[in-house]
């Protein structure tokens, strides 16, 4: 069985979202939201103040969007760094959160993707062709949660 997600109204798996509010510590900082760590990440030695602002601002939608600007620089190193960066954020929010660590871990060997019409990066986009990043990552986090 494959276990598909994207929003985080979805029961039981809409905490596999980087918009869910589970917040972390991580990097000596409280994240909101992973996708406010991952946005903001892409900030970290080019723009500090952006960065800031990315791990302070209300909502994911906010974080994301703001993480979108081209009007601040990206780190040089973005495209080799940035699936390491989600890791370590997904790794995190699952570790911090015994309920949703449960949820992960019950989906035992089953195939997660995130179902994005969008991103075909990520997720696995409109037509499922996409390379399902985060996918794969929660799967990857689940194994390794299993080790510790």
């Amino acid at each position: 069985m494959t276990i598909y997600f994207y929003s985080t109204r979805e029961k039981p798996y809409g905490c596999f979202s980087n918009f869910s509010r589970h917040g972390f510590e991580l990097d000596e900082h409280w994240w909101i939201t992973s996708e406010h760590y991952f946005q903001a990440q892409k900030f970290l030695d080019t723009d500090i103040e952006w960065f800031h602002k990315i791990r302070e601002v209300k909502t994911p939608k906010d974080a994301a969007k703001m993480g979108r600007s081209r009007q601040h620089p990206l780190r040089f190193d973005w495209e080799e760094v940035k699936d390491e960066i989600m890791y370590q954020a997904v790794f995190c929010k699952f570790k911090t959160h015994q309920n949703i660590q449960d949820i992960l871990l019950s989906t035992e060997n089953q195939l997660i993707v995130e179902n994005s019409p969008i991103d075909y990066y990520w997720g696995c986009g409109k037509n499922g062709s996409g390379k399902n990043k985060l996918g794969k990552i929660l799967m990857e986090v689940r194994d390794n949660l299993l080790k510790v």
